[in-house]
């Protein structure tokens, strides 16, 4: 099997390296690095164990994309900051300002992690209009060549698992620590989730069209939680084996079942298309390869970069990590 290519769910990793980090951990100057250490370190770790020699870096150009608001409205709308007193800010004409909720002391990091990337000449990668799932989505949708490991800690994309001859998807599931991570394929999805094991990643997607997602404001089917969404499609076989069940009286499809669907008809056809991960958004690269460098692009750059936010040790690491892959 050829070496894989790791997708990084960038804001993912760096939020939980925010969060997993102490925040004592501080540049010279006395700014707060926590998220930029734990976000080198965490590479390092996928690095040694993963052993890639292509990988991406996934970043959300537009975090709540209009397109999926205008389908449904309460998608992410509790992530929305609202009174123009609570952010200091001018809100537009309609009064709404969208804000995703990022710490003050994130979001310099976030620039910080950005620049020693660039410096290192490791690849960053993004879509107008579209988050990271959607650049995870169709990076590794595209993939023909080499098998794709999706780093996140969102289960949403366990909907991008497949297993194809040389360029099947797994995801590395972070949700709970880079320490505690746990590879998804098909068949760990169908184990934990109960769906069909042949379109286990689609069927996932379903799952939770039917079930709702409170945290992106996805309501879901009133009355069908996760058992009983994924006792549907393991008995119709998918999505549209259960819309055909809906309209054929005869099928084995319950009256309660049938009434709960039939009610959220329009919701089911407004989400579907948001629940799905996009995988034709047009991804831009901020190099002109994936491949990932052995040694720093620019060295200078890095180095002086790594001396004013005071992470040398954690570039060191990385670079450890790299130069334990083959040459």
């Amino acid at each position: 099997m050829s070496d894989p290519v790791l997708l990084l769910d960038g804001a993912s990793m760096w939020f939980r390296s925010y969060f997993g980090v102490p925040s004592s951990i501080k540049a010279p100057d006395g700014r707060p690095v926590n998220a930029v250490r734990g976000f080198l370190d965490s590479i390092a770790t996928l690095v040694t164990r993963e052993r890639p020699r292509r990988l991406v870096v996934c970043r959300d150009d537009d975090w709540r994309p209009q397109w999926r608001v205008d389908l449904v409205p309460s998608y992410k709308a509790h992530r929305v900051a609202r009174p123009e007193a609570d952010i200091g800010l001018r809100p537009p004409p309609d009064g709404t300002l969208y804000v995703e909720e990022v710490p003050d002391d994130l979001t310099p990091q976030v620039d910080m992690i950005i620049e020693l990337l660039d410096a290192f000449g490791i690849a960053m990668a993004g879509a107008p209009g579209f988050e990271a799932d959607d650049v995870l989505g169709t990076l590794a949708t595209c993939e023909q060549r080499d098998p794709v490991v999706v780093v996140s800690g969102d289960r949403d994309l366990l909907q991008l698992v497949r297993d194809e001859p040389g360029a099947g998807v797994r995801v590395l599931y972070i949700g709970r620590g880079l320490a505690k991570a746990t590879k998804f394929g098909p068949e760990e999805v169908a184990d934990l989730y109960g769906v069909p094991i042949d379109r286990a990643g689609p069927a996932y997607a379903e799952l939770a069209l039917l079930r709702g997602d409170p945290s992106d404001g996805l309501p879901g089917v009133a009355g069908i939680g996760e058992k009983t969404a994924a006792a549907l499609l393991a008995r119709f076989g998918s999505l549209q084996g259960i819309k055909a069940a809906i309209e054929d009286p005869k099928s084995s499809l319950s009256k309660a079942h049938r009434a709960k669907l039939l009610a959220a008809a329009d919701y089911l056809a407004a989400a579907e298309p948001v629940v799905r991960v996009a995988t034709d958004a047009a991804v831009t690269m901020t190099t002109a390869t994936d491949e990932l460098p052995l040694v720093a692009g620019d060295p200078a750059r890095v180095a002086e970069l790594a001396a004013a936010y005071g992470v040398t040790s954690s570039i060191s690491r990385l670079q450890s990590a790299l130069d334990r892959l083959p040459g």
